[in-house]
């Protein structure tokens, strides 16, 4: 894919439905009394294999247009195929457990290298019978009962936690799960819009045995996605991305913007289904050196490679820490994100748990390697946009696993 070359960047964009809400949309109903609508839904590969995990399980799950149509079902014993998606396969594991099914887990060659010991350990803390193939897929879960009980996160993982919460909605009696660090809450705002007994006390969430009813969810827009855009509007002009979700848990982009000295405004900010939304307004700006440490990894992980590219533009060094978790994402980020980011002309550091990076007025540009990871080729899109001459990203059709059309609406200004 070639990327030219921008003195200016400036529009007006809508972004696919977020990731995370979607998954947990389609699943959740899936295993709920009635029928419900999902709009503005991404239909990303990601979230089309949750859908067909879905179907694999039993429920009842149509795709038309922009809408998924879910009509929930008593689950049955099945095999599902999560395809790269590593939050199908982790929430996967704990709804099935609660569900008291038999059911295994494949996924491609990338996924499968991914760690799922992390959420079949705390899981068989409540009774769940999982199978590793040592400690990433197959996994194999079998019909067991579950009781509730104290668990502690061992990691700052909203997929852990979900997982935790999904099984405990079939474990006799009440489970906590504490968390060290508050991660998204996705789960849990949907699960109590749905009928669930839950409830969050600071970093514990507390949850009983419970059924769901089907609920409709309009999606917001994905903030992670909205990230390259606003990106693009720090480094060349102005961008206006409507109606991102806002969740508290999820905007520390924001936060290292306001580091960095980016300028952007939350505009029309509303409530839709339980999530704050609003449009972001970003304009270009003289950006700095940040310090980003472990504290806020859990609310910008997945925007980590964008802020890094920003980081490369800013003046002087920014030093990012306790990002080791982007080792084990659909790449090794910490040095997927450091490769694209030198072969484009920028001077960055990888270190065992994020990296540091000396900023320039503009990078020169150049071939980079997508790595098959749709985070590191869009934000190599965004790098080329801003720099001397362009330049071309291999294998830039992975991301179609979070954003279809993203090159589409890149020409678009």
């Amino acid at each position: 894919m070639i990327v030219l070359s921008r003195r200016q960047y400036a529009g007006e964009f809508t972004v696919p439905g977020d990731k995370s809400i979607t998954h947990r949309a389609i699943m959740f109903n899936g295993i709920a009394d009635g029928e419900a609508r999902i709009e503005n839904a991404l239909l990303g590969e990601d979230c089309l294999s949750t859908a067909a995990c879905m179907r694999a399980l039993g429920a009842d799950v149509r795709v038309e247009g922009g809408t998924v149509c879910v009509r929930g079902n008593v689950l049955r014993d099945a095999s599902c195929d999560c395809g790269n998606s590593g939050t199908t396969m982790r929430l996967l594991m704990g709804l099935i457990a609660g569900q008291r099914v038999n059911a295994t887990l494949t996924g491609d060659a990338s996924l499968s290298q991914r760690p799922m010991e992390r959420v079949a350990k705390p899981l068989r803390l409540l009774g769940a019978d999982i199978a590793t193939a040592d400690g990433r897929a197959p996994v194999t879960v079998r019909a067991a009962k579950l009781t509730g009980r104290e668990v502690d996160t061992a990691a700052a993982s909203a997929q852990v936690k979900s997982a935790l919460l999904l099984a405990a909605l079939g474990a006799e009696g009440e489970t906590f799960v504490h968390e060290s660090v508050k991660t998204r809450d996705h789960t849990e705002r949907m699960l109590a819009a749905m009928g669930a007994d839950i409830r969050v006390l600071g970093n514990t969430v507390r949850v009983k045995k419970s059924a769901l009813r089907a609920v409709d969810i309009e999606v917001p827009g994905d903030i992670s996605s909205a990230a390259y855009f606003m990106a693009l509007g720090a480094l060349l002009g102005e961008t206006l991305c409507k109606n991102v979700g806002v969740n508290p848990t999820r905007t520390g982009i924001l936060a290292a913007f306001d580091q960095m000295g980016v300028q952007y405004t939350l505009e029309n900010q509303r409530t839709v289904c339980g999530e704050p939304v609003a449009d972001i307004r970003v304009k270009k700006s003289d950006l700095k050196g940040i310090r980003l440490t472990k504290e806020i990894m859990p609310s910008l992980i997945d925007e980590l490679p964008i802020i890094a590219v920003l980081c490369a533009y800013a003046e002087g060094e920014s030093v990012i820490t306790g990002a080791e978790e982007l080792r084990i994402k659909e790449s090794d980020r910490i040095k997927t994100t450091a490769a694209m980011i030198s072969e484009l002309g920028g001077e960055i550091m990888p270190r065992e748990d994020g990296f540091i990076i000396r900023g320039q007025r503009r990078l020169a540009g150049g071939t980079a390697d997508s790595c098959l990871d749709h985070r590191i080729a869009m934000s190599a899109a965004v790098a080329l946009a801003a720099s001397e001459r362009g330049g071309e990203i291999k294998n830039a059709e992975c991301v179609n696993i979070s954003f279809p059309g993203f090159f589409d609406m890149l020409d678009r200004s």
